[in-house]
C-alpha cells in the first residue's frame, strides 16, 4: 500500500482525494500545525509515501506519473513529491527542513520572516531531497495539467485546461514506444494499446501478457513444424498474434506504470527465444518435407544475434564518450529532417516488427527454404548497411572513451582462461589511434574459419587454428578497449564462434549434428544476450566464476574443434548436445538467480530495437 498526505486546508469540489484512492493510495489529512515529519515516520515502514498540496489541481495519469512509476526511488510534481521505501530516512529529513520555520532574514521590521504556507512544502521537500543528493525524478508531462493556482481566477483558468485535455487518449498515446519501426508503429501500435488498456482493466499484468505472447509463438513453431500448408498459414497468423502480444506487453507496462525486474528480464529474453524456436519448428516443418534446412536455420540465428552485438557493442563505446561528433552523424541528423528518409533508413536494418512480418508471409504463401533465404538476403544487407555506417562514424569522430565503455567491452567479448593468460602477458596500457585489437580479432577469425573450411573434417590442423584464435584473441584484449574500432572486437568474436560450430556440424555429415549445433548456439547466444542487458542494468556481467566455467569463447571453440576430430567418426552429435544441456543449464539457473534477485536492474527498452 502507499500513503499520501494531503497538506494545507481542504478545497471546496476537488477531486484531488478520489483521483489518489483510485491510485491506490491511503489519504491522510494532516491538519495546520501538524508535524508532518513524525506523522510521516507513523506510517509502516514498507510503504510509498507521497506529500500532495491540497490545492493541487492534476489530471489522474499525471499524478500516476509522478507518484506511482516504480522504477524511481523519489519523484516530483509540482504540488506533489513521493519516495520508496528506501528514501524513507531522507524524506522525514526533508519534511523537518520544509516545515522548519524560514530563517533567510529579517523583514523591515526586524521580525524573522515567517514560514511559507503548508502548501508549498511538496515543493520545499523535493527541493531539500535534491539537496541532500536523493535523485528526483521529474516526469515530462507534456499537455498534461499538474498545477497548484494562487486564486480563484487560477483555479478557474487550470479547470478549463484540465476539461480541455482528455488524459485518457494521452495516456493511450504515451503507452507506445516514442521511436519504433514502420511496421509496429503504423499497423500494430494503433490497436495493440487498445489491448493493452483491456488487459489493464481486467487486472493482467504485463509479465502474463509476455508470458501469453511466448506461448503463442511456441504454438506458431508447432503449426510450422506439421510442414504441412494449413500448418504455415496457422504458423504465419499466430506469429503475427505473438508480436501483437509482444507490443502489448510493454504498452501496458507504461499504460499502467507496471514496471518490474523479472518483467525486464521476460521481456529482454523472450523475444529471441520465440524468434529461435520459430525457426526451429520451420526446419522441422522442412524435415518432414524431405528437405534439410537446419543449416540455413542455423546461419539466420547466426546473422540476427551477430547484428545485435554489433548494435550493442557500438552503442556501450559510445554510451558516454565526450567529443563524440562525426560529419556523418551530422549527416544522420540531417537527414532525420526529412521525415521519409526517418522510415527508409529503420526499414532498412529490418528490425523486429518488419522482420516478423516478412516471416510470417512467407511462411504462409512459400516454403521454410524461401523463408530462411529471405531472411538471410535481408539481414545480410541490414548488416552491411548498419555496421558500415558505425565505421565511418567510428573513423571519421575524435571521441575519447571511458574506462566504463573500455570495461564493457571487455565484458562483452567473454573472454576465458586461454585468452586472459595470453592478455596478461602483454602491455595493458592503451594506444591512441591503434587499430590493433581488431586487427588481432579479425585475423584470429579468418584464420579459425578459412582452416575449418577449407580442412578436412576431423583434420587435427583445425584444433591448431583453435589454438591461434585463441592467442590472437588474448592479444586483442591485452589492452583496454578504447580505440576508434574496437568496439568491433566482440562481434568478430562471436562470428567466429557460431559460425566455427556451424561449419563444424555442416562438415561433419552427422545426422543431427545440425540441430545439436543449433542448440548449442541458442544457448550461447542466450548467455551474450544475459551480459548485455546486465550491462545496460549498470550492474555489470556475469559472475566472472561463470565465465571461466564455460571457457569463454575461445575456450568453446576449443573444446568443439577437439570434439570434432576425437569423435569425427561418431559421436560429434553427443557431444554437442551433451555440450548444449550442460552449457545452457549452467547459464540458465545463473541468469535466473540473478534476475530474481532484489538486486536486479529494472531493464526497459524505450527506444525500441534497433535491428
Amino acid at each position: 500500500m502507499s500513503t499520501a498526505i494531503l497538506t494545507g486546508p481542504p478545497v471546496a469540489g476537488s477531486q484531488l482525494e478520489g483521483d489518489l484512492r483510485s491510485l491506490g493510495f491511503d489519504v491522510v489529512a494532516a491538519p495546520a500545525g501538524d508535524d508532518l515529519a513524525a506523522l510521516a515516520a507513523a506510517l509502516p515502514a514498507a510503504e510509498r509515501v507521497a506529500v500532495v498540496d491540497s490545492r493541487l489541481v492534476a489530471h489522474r495519469h499525471a499524478l500516476r506519473m509522478a507518484l506511482t512509476d516504480p522504477r524511481f526511488p523519489a519523484a516530483a510534481v509540482n504540488g506533489a513529491v513521493t519516495v520508496q521505501p528506501e528514501d524513507r530516512p531522507a524524506l522525514l529529513r526533508a519534511l523537518a527542513e520544509a516545515t522548519a520555520p524560514a530563517t533567510v532574514g529579517p523583514d523591515t521590521t526586524g521580525a524573522p520572516e515567517p514560514a511559507a504556507g503548508p502548501g508549498a512544502v511538496p515543493e520545499r521537500t523535493a527541493a531539500a531531497l535534491d539537496a541532500a543528493g536523493v535523485a528526483v525524478h521529474r516526469p515530462e508531462l507534456g499537455v498534461l495539467v499538474a498545477r497548484v493556482p494562487a486564486d480563484d481566477a487560477e483555479l478557474a483558468e487550470t479547470r478549463a485546461a484540465l476539461d480541455a485535455v482528455d488524459d485518457e487518449q494521452v495516456r493511450l498515446r504515451t503507452a507506445v514506444k516514442a521511436r519504433d519501426g514502420f511496421f509496429t508503429t503504423y499497423c500494430i501500435s494503433p490497436y495493440s494499446r487498445y489491448v493493452a488498456r483491456w488487459c489493464a482493466r481486467r487486472g493482467l499484468t504485463p509479465n502474463q501478457v509476455t508470458t501469453a505472447s511466448l506461448l503463442t509463438a511456441l504454438i506458431a513453431a508447432g503449426c510450422a513444424a506439421t510442414g504441412t500448408r494449413p500448418g504455415y498459414i496457422a504458423a504465419g497468423v499466430l506469429l503475427i498474434a505473438s508480436f501483437v502480444l509482444d507490443c502489448a506487453d510493454g504498452q501496458l507496462a507504461r499504460y499502467s506504470l507496471q514496471y518490474s525486474t523479472m518483467g525486464a528480464w521476460l521481456d529482454a529474453t523472450f523475444d529471441r527465444a520465440k524468434e529461435y524456436a520459430y525457426y526451429a519448428g520451420l526446419a522441422l516443418g522442412a524435415a518432414r518435407g524431405g528437405d534439410d534446412v537446419w543449416a540455413l536455420a542455423l546461419g539466420a540465428m547466426v546473422l540476427q544475434s551477430c547484428r545485435h552485438i554489433v548494435d550493442f557493442s557500438f552503442n556501450e563505446a559510445n554510451h558516454d564518450a565526450s567529443a563524440n561528433t562525426s560529419p556523418t552523424a551530422a549527416l544522420s541528423s540531417r537527414l532525420d529532417s526529412v521525415g521519409w528518409t526517418v522510415w527508409l533508413r529503420r526499414m532498412i536494418v529490418l528490425p523486429i516488427g518488419e522482420r516478423w512480418a516478412m516471416i510470417a508471409v512467407l511462411t504462409a504463401l512459400t516454403t521454410p527454404r524461401v523463408v530462411f533465404l529471405a531472411l538471410l538476403v535481408g539481414c545480410s544487407i541490414a548488416a552491411c548497411y548498419t555496421t558500415a555506417g558505425r565505421v565511418l562514424r567510428s573513423l571519421t569522430r575524435r571521441a575519447e572513451r571511458t574506462d566504463r565503455a573500455a570495461h564493457a567491452l571487455a565484458d562483452l567479448a567473454d573472454s576465458g582462461p586461454i585468452a586472459e593468460a595470453v592478455a596478461g602477458k602483454r602491455d595493458g596500457t592503451a594506444r591512441a589511434g591503434s587499430f590493433a585489437a581488431p586487427v588481432w580479432a579479425a585475423v584470429g577469425t579468418a584464420a579459425l574459419l578459412a582452416t575449418l573450411a577449407l580442412r578436412p573434417f576431423g583434420d587435427w590442423t583445425t584444433v591448431l587454428a583453435a589454438l591461434v584464435y585463441a592467442l590472437c584473441a588474448g592479444r586483442a584484449v591485452a589492452r583496454p578497449l578504447k580505440g576508434a574500432l574496437d568496439w568491433l572486437v566482440p562481434p568478430l568474436f562471436r562470428v567466429a564462434e557460431y559460425t566455427a560450430i556451424l561449419l563444424l556440424a555442416a562438415r561433419s555429415g552427422e545426422q543431427g549434428a545440425l540441430p545439436a549445433a543449433f542448440g548449442l548456439v541458442a544457448a550461447v547466444a542466450y548467455h551474450h544476450y544475459d551480459t548485455v542487458y546486465r550491462i545496460r542494468g549498470g550492474t555489470g556481467a556475469p559472475p566472472h566464476w561463470l565465465v571461466r566455467a564455460i571457457g569463454g569463447h575461445e575456450g568453446r571453440v576449443l573444446v568443439v574443434t577437439i570434439a570434432a576430430v576425437l569423435l569425427h567418426h561418431t559421436g560429434f552429435t553427443i557431444a554437442l548436445t551433451a555440450l548444449a544441456v550442460a552449457l545452457a543449464l549452467a547459464v540458465l539457473i545463473e541468469s535466473i538467480r540473478f534476475w530474481v534477485s532484489s538486486g536486479a536492474p529494472a531493464v526497459h527498452d524505450e527506444s525500441g530495437e534497433p535491428a
